[in-house]
């Protein structure tokens, strides 16, 4: 009986083989109406703390401003709202559907004091942009104990 020295990226190469068949099959992709997918399609943010605010920008392309919800309860903010599907043309076959369309949520913690009121939103060329202005933190201060005998 022969020794066989291991390899462990003989091992890796099989995987990425694997991997590889895989993605060149090109299967179509199927999006399922109930789980995983149910509860709507991701949107990109990008979040900047500021000294100011909290500024949250949400790329949201081919919606109307009236289809987007804003809601902030609890130091969480939500982005929510519907794109809807276009109506089928008749004896039209499409080759390929890649635009999401459905319900979409998404929260967001913030960890620091905002002021409500001043909640500001704006959505323009697809792009929803969102200022957070922050409270004024309170600050240390220290309290003289007087002791009574």
């Amino acid at each position: 009986m022969s020794l066989v020295r291991w390899d462990p990226f003989r091992e890796l190469m099989g995987i990425q083989n694997s991997i590889s068949r895989l993605l060149d099959e090109n299967p179509p992709m199927r999006y399922p109406e109930k789980g995983a997918l149910a509860q709507g399609w991701m949107f990109p943010v990008d979040i900047k703390d500021t000294p100011e605010a909290i500024v949250i920008k949400a790329e949201i392309p081919g919606m109307n401003r009236e289809d987007i919800k804003l809601g902030y309860k609890d130091n969480v903010l939500t982005i929510r709202g519907e794109r809807r599907k276009e109506e089928k043309e008749e004896n039209t076959n499409y080759i390929r559907v890649e635009r999401a369309y459905g319900s979409f949520s998404r929260s967001f913690a913030i960890d620091a004091p905002v002021k409500y009121d001043a909640i500001k939103a704006q959505y323009k060329d697809g792009v929803l942009d969102i200022t957070l202005p922050k409270e004024e933190e309170s600050k240390f201060r220290e309290i003289d104990i007087n002791v009574e005998q």
